[in-house]
């Protein structure tokens, strides 16, 4: 290992550590102001550390052959873990699952060398504006090869108490709101269920 030891080597007690973002960029560790080279080798040296980020994968090259490789990305795979927790809070549902569908063809293109690209740069924008209030801090637990989280705030937060708890509110969510989309939702079934009924199919 070149960035930190495997997870059988790793301390026994946990390490945490809270990253700051503002608009979606990774701006703090531990509360401390850091440029990104300087925050992301922070990173790799406390990840390294605990085992974080020993990822063994087979892989298409461009070339069109497969090859396997070991890589060490503790720092990245702590920013992945604590971006992705932030937009779990600040992002809706759809925005949510867009960015999913999308990221592997915006990671194929900067694999592939085409960074210098319209496309690259529209995807870029696109990301910027989803994650314009991805704004606030995430606590990490490292731990013998695991980055897990524990725990994320942010002013920006869509998680509302109130209505979390499924409990009936009078302004905001009633339960009887639900019959609507279950009879929407239900409707093809139905009627293919008609449909098998009327040509005698179980």
């Amino acid at each position: 290992m070149k960035l930190g030891v495997s997870p059988e080597q790793a301390p026994d007690t946990p390490t945490y550590v809270e990253i700051g973002f503002e608009a979606g960029v990774p701006v703090s560790v531990d509360g401390e102001k850091l440029s990104p080279v300087a925050l992301v080798e922070k990173l790799n040296a406390l990840g390294g550390a605990n085992g974080v980020g020993i990822t063994d994968i087979v892989e298409d090259r461009l070339v069109g052959m497969k090859s396997r490789g070991v890589y060490e990305t503790p720092g990245g795979t702590i920013l992945y873990t604590a971006i992705q927790e932030l937009e779990f809070l600040c992002l809706d549902r759809d925005t949510q699952a867009f960015k999913r569908t999308t990221q592997t063809q915006f990671s194929q293109l900067v694999y592939d060398g085409k960074w210098f690209t319209p496309l690259r740069e529209a995807m870029s924008a696109m990301y910027d504006e989803m994650d314009k209030y991805v704004t606030g801090t995430v606590r990490l637990k490292l731990y013998k090869g695991n980055c897990t989280p524990a725990g994320a705030k942010s002013k920006y937060s869509l998680y509302n108490e109130d209505i979390a708890s499924f409990g009936d509110s009078k302004e905001l969510y009633s339960h009887k709101d639900s019959e609507g989309f279950i009879n929407l939702f239900g409707l093809p079934l139905k009627v293919r269920a008609m449909m098998k009924k009327k040509n005698g199919e179980q």
